[in-house]
């Protein structure tokens, strides 16, 4: 049975918790605009004394998602709590990858992610050794027909995907994110390694976490609540995200069951 927050707030069971993993886009704010009510209950965590980290599955390094939530007007104490899917995905190349050329699927404002990597970089998929993929290409980022033909003849190669989200709502406007191009290679035989949600090594590199008892907030089943029930985290679902319709529609107990996934509480917005 999931049970409904909205009247009582995230602050009736936040006792119960020592450590809460807390997604950014589509509960701490949409792309564009924070919500101040999820703002507000980051700062009541804190004056807890309870840990959390802003997981997100985000193609970029911890700094540059800091820089963006600062332009948007986020405190510093607040952003200083990032860790994103690009950070965990970096420190595996480094480690695993230094010395291969890689081939980027995604748009150039995702460039960051491999200054380190620069000279590694290849122009031409036939002469990678490996493919990064960060997004889609600005110019094909509605038809995912595009990635088939392209990656048709790679199936050999590994695949490193930094945000295994599907989609994404930016404002009023879905996007496709890393994940379906993934999703799309993996179809076709291909073998994806993701970095990010709901996959434990994103968890694990963030904070210690061991012997802690966690709760994972966030809008996406398939990734925030997913990720939960793999690591046997208690979950929150936004339910104002993702799935809003379907939720609206089905209910939360149909949604969650249509997506495998199990959801402990309900909010339509994190609020304290």
């Amino acid at each position: 049975m999931t049970k409904n927050l909205d009247k009582e707030g995230l602050s009736s069971i936040a006792d119960n918790y020592q450590l809460f993993y807390i997604d950014l886009w589509g509960v701490v704010h949409n792309g564009i605009n924070l919500h101040n009510e999820a703002i507000n209950a980051l700062k009541q965590i804190s004056k807890k004394k309870k840990d959390y980290v802003l997981l997100t599955n985000a193609p970029r390094p911890n700094s540059s998602v800091k820089n963006f939530l600062e332009k948007m007007g986020m405190e510093k104490e607040i952003r200083d709590h990032v860790f994103t899917s690009g950070e965990a995905a970096l420190n595996y190349l480094k480690k695993n990858f230094l010395n291969k050329f890689f081939f980027h699927i995604g748009p150039p404002r995702d460039f960051d992610l491999f200054k380190d990597l620069e000279k590694n970089k290849s122009n031409n998929i036939d002469e990678s050794d490996y493919i990064l993929c960060t997004g889609l290409f600005d110019d094909h980022d509605k038809d995912l027909n595009y990635y088939k033909d392209l990656l048709n003849p790679h199936l050999k190669k590994k695949m490193i995907c930094t945000n295994p989200d599907l989609i994404v709502d930016r404002g009023n406007l879905r996007e496709f994110c890393a994940g379906s191009v993934a999703m799309v290679f993996e179809k076709m035989g291909g073998d994806v390694l993701y970095f990010g949600k709901p996959y434990p090594e994103v968890y694990n590199q963030s904070i210690n976490n061991k012997e802690k008892k966690v709760l994972s907030i966030g809008d996406n089943l398939n990734t925030d609540i997913k990720g939960a029930n793999l690591l046997n985290y208690d979950s929150l679902i936004i339910s104002n995200g993702i799935h809003k319709f379907e939720i609206e529609k089905n209910g939360i107990k149909e949604t969650a069951k249509s997506y495998e996934a199990i959801c402990n509480y309900i909010q339509s917005e994190l609020k304290w």
